[in-house]
């Protein structure tokens, strides 16, 4: 080991750690590239596979108009949001963006992705502004009985 010490000079020694930077630089700047480009192509809007088909939230009377709930569908984040006209809409929680979970902001009416400023329309689920390529999925809302239930759509 001592010989090998010796025999590398200061030189080789600053050209072995200029390489290393480089390449540590380099990957940390292309994997958000890559993430960001493959995102559209292989990645399943309904996300991850569950058992679950169905779910049920509770009551209509718990959610006043503009109100929104985040919940777990599964193992899929998901949302909730009662539009200020009283309509249930309910999406996949996670942004088409790099998986980040949207939330519903009440003051801008807009589900938003707290990562990269992602915004989407609440009525719709499609993308307004920010670097998502594609709207949320969606999932079903019944409601039975007064009561609200999600299902896949």
């Amino acid at each position: 080991m001592n010989d090998l010490i010796g025999k590398i000079t200061r030189g080789d020694f600053f050209k072995l750690m200029f390489g290393f930077f480089a390449a540590l630089w380099t990957g940390l700047t292309a994997y958000p590239i890559f993430r960001y480009l493959a995102s559209g192509a292989k990645h399943n809007q309904g996300g991850e596979e569950t058992l679950v088909t169905s779910l049920s939230l509770g009551s209509v009377d718990d959610f006043i108009p503009g109100s929104s709930k985040n919940f777990k569908f599964g193992s899929i984040p998901a949302l909730l949001v009662r539009t200020d006209a009283g309509e249930f809409k309910a999406y996949n929680a996670t942004c088409t963006h790099l998986s980040c979970t949207v939330q519903y902001s009440g003051e801008e009416k807009k589900i938003w992705c707290a990562c990269h400023g992602g915004r989407f329309d609440p009525n719709t689920g499609d993308n307004i502004s920010g670097p998502p390529p594609r709207p949320l999925a969606t999932l079903a809302v019944e409601t039975s009985s007064g009561e609200i239930i999600i299902s896949r759509a």
